[in-house]
């Protein structure tokens, strides 16, 4: 009975994991729509969300049974109640992907990116993808090693947000205010998908040892 009770808690992780991955696809397939102004790949963002919510649906499901046929406690519980935490994170990220896809599309057949800060823009989306994908392997691996690496490295995160700002509020800026919208817009969109993905991996520290790192709020 109790092997059986395990197998289901190591489901939830396994489909956790799987919604990351979900997650992770569509911060690439949303920025190659920002970058491209493909309106096709934005669309493709914009509904693949559906997924997200089904899975996320279906851990939470999962949990509240869980939670009400075993009553678990001590470790076994926090597993679940970080579980509950972390979905919702992960299903954040994918919402902020489809933001990202939705300035793609408003922008479309435009480039909504001046050339100017696109390479500040790529490699927030890059840093923030690999954030993503880094976070779903902690998930599968609970790896605290891993996951206390990865808040280290959300600063680079940071000082490309700064550098977004510097450029906005440059002298050479000529782009006009819409452009610069979108460019506030897309820095604060990459920048919550890192702050999120260091969110569940300290969720992940906190299931494995109790060990509750310090978390931002939106």
């Amino acid at each position: 009975m109790r092997e059986a009770f395990h197998d289901q808690l190591d489901g939830i992780f396994i489909d956790l994991s799987g919604m990351c991955r979900l997650v992770e696809e569509e911060v690439r397939e949303a920025t190659s729509a920002l970058l491209t102004g493909d309106a096709a790949t934005a669309e493709r963002v914009i509904s693949a969300d559906r997924a997200v919510d089904a899975a996320r649906e279906k851990i939470e499901d999962t949990c509240f049974q869980v939670l009400s046929l075993q009553q678990p406690v001590a470790g076994d519980l926090r597993m679940l109640v970080s579980a509950l935490r972390m979905v919702s994170e992960v299903e954040r990220m994918g919402d902020l992907s489809v933001h990202v896809a939705k300035i793609a599309r408003l922008r479309t057949p435009d480039v909504a990116v001046p050339l100017q800060v696109r390479p500040t823009v790529e490699q927030m989306a890059i840093v923030a993808q690999d954030m993503v994908s880094r976070v779903c392997q902690i998930i599968s691996e609970r790896d605290i090693e891993a996951a206390v690496e990865l808040g280290r490295d959300d600063e680079e995160m940071d000082q490309l947000r700064r550098r977004s700002f510097a450029e906005l509020l440059g002298d050479e800026w000529n782009h006009g205010v819409e452009a610069a919208v979108d460019i506030a817009l897309l820095g604060r969109y990459y920048e919550r998908i890192a702050d999120h993905a260091v969110s569940v991996a300290n969720r992940v520290v906190y299931t494995v040892t109790g060990e509750l790192r310090g978390r931002r709020e939106d």
